[in-house]
């Protein structure tokens, strides 16, 4: 059709006729079509280059939309291995995980294991804010804690703490990576932090505020094995974009 057009419009104006030069002009169109052809499929390919880069780079592409915490536990000769058998007992073994810090985004939903599970595939790259602790020392005592802290209101961000520790109980753990959460959070929010206060007068005046909806924590611990082998506990929060 670019052909035909142009080759219509070349012989719009009238002039001498001679097989000579009708040879010299359908030649001379012939190549400023596909000229024109070779331009118009570059530029195509262009556009749907820069719709893939413009889409990259899209920030809201790496907002997490969900998130769901999970724990475990592994013993083993190996360090390494008990690793991988608390992440197995956490059911993320399967996946790549890169470890991320403390926020959770705006309006991100928690779900359950199960759920957030449907939405990462064996092998996939997944980011984690995770809490690990491992001893060979028999019955010892240690724990790993992810604490969460969320605001009241869903358009702003909260935070998530991750604590571990040795010689301390789940609850006490747990407790600890809490309350680091709630602090990060309400100094966040410009809740007033006063040095002079016991830290129970403090969180009850930020949980008066209104401004602090909820905090939990999700802990893992155990004892060292009674045979010096490797025991690794973990606690994640895993972000699912």
């Amino acid at each position: 059709m670019i052909c035909k057009l142009y080759f219509e419009r070349y012989h719009a104006i009238p002039q001498p006729i001679s097989s000579g030069s009708c040879i010299l002009k359908m030649t001379i169109a012939v190549c400023h079509c596909v000229m024109l052809i070779f331009i118009n499929r570059n530029s195509k390919v262009m556009n749907e280059k820069t719709v893939h880069v413009e889409s990259l780079s899209d920030p809201m592409h790496y907002v997490p939309k969900a998130m769901f915490f999970t724990k475990g536990k592994g013993i083993h000769k190996e360090y390494l291995t008990s690793f991988e058998l608390a992440l197995r007992d956490a059911k993320i073994s399967d996946l790549n995980i890169v470890s991320v810090s403390s926020i959770k985004p705006p309006k991100c939903k928690i779900v359950s294991i199960q759920e957030g599970r449907n939405f990462l595939l064996p092998g996939q790259i997944s980011f984690a804010v995770m809490a690990r602790a491992s001893t060979s020392e028999p019955n010892r005592l240690i724990a790993a804690s992810i604490g969460l802290a969320n605001p009241a209101y869903e358009d702003q961000y909260g935070y998530l703490s991750e604590h571990h520790s040795t010689g301390e109980t789940a609850q006490r753990a747990g407790d600890y990576a809490e309350d680091m959460a709630m602090e990060m959070l309400a100094t966040t929010l410009g809740l007033p932090s006063d040095p002079s206060l016991a830290w129970d007068e403090r969180e009850e005046q930020w949980r008066l505020s209104g401004k602090i909806y909820k905090t939990q924590n999700f802990t893992q611990s155990a004892e060292g094995h009674k045979d010096g082998l490797w025991t690794t506990v973990i606690s994640a929060a895993v972000l699912i974009l």
